[in-house]
């Protein structure tokens, strides 16, 4: 709406027109007059306080809720909640299974903290842990079909998990030697995108693509809180609303994007970002894996029958940091740690399993055996990993070669020769 301003609307008089003076005094007594009578006729206005001010404000509010809605079906007590929208989706859930979900947890928190020591070490570059956020990726990752589609970041280690990777493939990216482990296609987990945001793209148009083939299965995309301010994803949004693609986009909020808190990046919760692109978005407790499993499952049956795509904000937290090269205490206090450790995913589900009698202490001290081997079998997996042929990097940049990859080539292998020892050795 343009709104004409008063100046426009008035007539322009030049300053010496004795017309223009004399009707512009006549009407400013006018309009005095009306409001001297105005002002009179009317009672008093009383000064509004700055009390009765704050009162009105939180009047005015009081049809917003603080807080937006939380799907919750276990408590961090571990108690089992009954939620009418999404309990259907695991009322086949038994005992067996939930045992399962939390051997999923604890055997990837095990396999991270691994990783997370081997770095300290000298054996890894760097390394993204999944510490806190087991629940989001366990319950999520388990809703998957296989014949659906995983479009991960670099800190998906649970989902993997879930799809069947190797935990050892994981680690040849962190550790220099391939750019990536497995191959995306034999497990319909994609390789892990290092930057930040643009998988979102290419899980919806890969999901487009299905459409067009007459599949019926479903792409989940995962990306973090930081990510979610990227333009990638907007356009990943827009893209996959027009289009109607089965996609789910699946934010895992930690609370912190680096350094950065979520309050300072969006002044709506996260979730809601989806209504202006045209479709649902809901808040899941990222910690109560029974949740993620529940939302998870209902947001790809969403799209695999043609109803489009979900967000699904799974409130989270980091509880290591970004990275290996990160220091968390610089910007964050430990009492915000201490308040989510409370929250604790698999302290959680492990409380539910020993109150509803599904699990013993046999079955807690068998699986912190699994633990220890498992750890074991990572550690040795990485320090056996040979390193790559330096000449690689220049196969399969053309089909039928290049005349300036083979200069390339040979003036690396010159390179490389330089190192050579004067008796002849490497």
């Amino acid at each position: 709406m343009t709104v004409e301003s008063t100046a426009a609307r008035t007539p322009r008089r030049s300053a010496g027109s004795k017309a223009g003076t004399a009707t512009g005094a006549k009407r400013t007594t006018s309009t005095t007059k009306k409001a001297a009578a105005a002002k009179t006729a009317a009672p008093a206005k009383k000064a509004v306080t700055p009390k009765k001010a704050a009162t009105a404000r939180k009047a005015a509010g009081a049809g917003r809720s603080a807080e937006p809605a939380l799907v919750q079906l276990l408590t961090p007590e571990g108690k089992r909640v009954k939620n009418a929208e999404f309990d259907k989706y695991v009322a086949d859930i038994t005992a067996d299974d939930l045992r399962a979900l939390y051997r999923d947890m604890v055997l990837t928190r095990r396999f991270d903290a691994e990783a997370t020591s081997l770095q300290r070490q000298g054996e890894l570059g760097l390394w993204a842990s999944l510490l806190g956020q087991e629940a989001a990726q366990i319950g999520s990752g388990r809703a998957l079909r296989d014949d659906d589609y995983v479009f991960p970041t670099y800190r998906e280690h649970g989902v993997a998990w879930c799809r069947g990777v190797d935990p050892t493939n994981l680690l040849g990216m962190f550790r220099g030697v391939n750019n990536g482990g497995w191959d995306p296609n034999g497990n319909n987990f994609h390789l892990y995108t290092i930057v930040i945001g643009s998988q979102t793209l290419h899980a919806t148009g890969y999901a487009m693509g299905i459409t067009k083939d007459g599949a019926d299965s479903a792409v989940i995309a995962y990306f973090g809180d930081g990510a979610s301010s990227q333009g990638d994803v907007a356009e990943a949004f827009t893209f996959s609303a027009v289009y109607n693609a089965p996609v789910v986009f699946f934010c895992q909020n930690n609370q912190w994007a680096i350094s950065e808190p979520t309050e300072k990046q969006s002044r709506v919760p996260l979730y809601q970002r989806a209504q202006g692109f045209g479709f649902p978005g809901v808040r899941v407790d990222g910690n109560d894996v029974l949740a993620n499993l529940a939302v998870t499952k209902w947001a790809l049956e969403r799209a695999r029958a043609g109803e489009g795509p979900t967000l699904v904000e799974a409130f989270t937290y980091r509880m290591g940091a970004h990275t290996t090269s990160d220091d968390p205490t610089r910007y964050r206090h430990d009492d915000e740690r201490a308040a989510w450790e409370a929250k604790d995913p698999i302290l959680r589900l492990r409380r539910h399993l020993e109150s509803a009698h599904h699990a013993d202490e046999a079955f807690f001290a068998e699986l912190e055996t699994e633990s220890e081997t498992l750890g074991r079998r990572v550690r040795e997996a990485v320090r056996a990993m040979p390193d790559p042929d330096h000449f690689a990097i220049f196969e399969n940049v053309y089909a039928d070669g290049h005349a300036l990859v083979d200069e390339e080539r040979a003036q690396f292998a010159a390179y490389q020769a330089s190192f050579a020892d004067e008796d002849g050795g490497k």
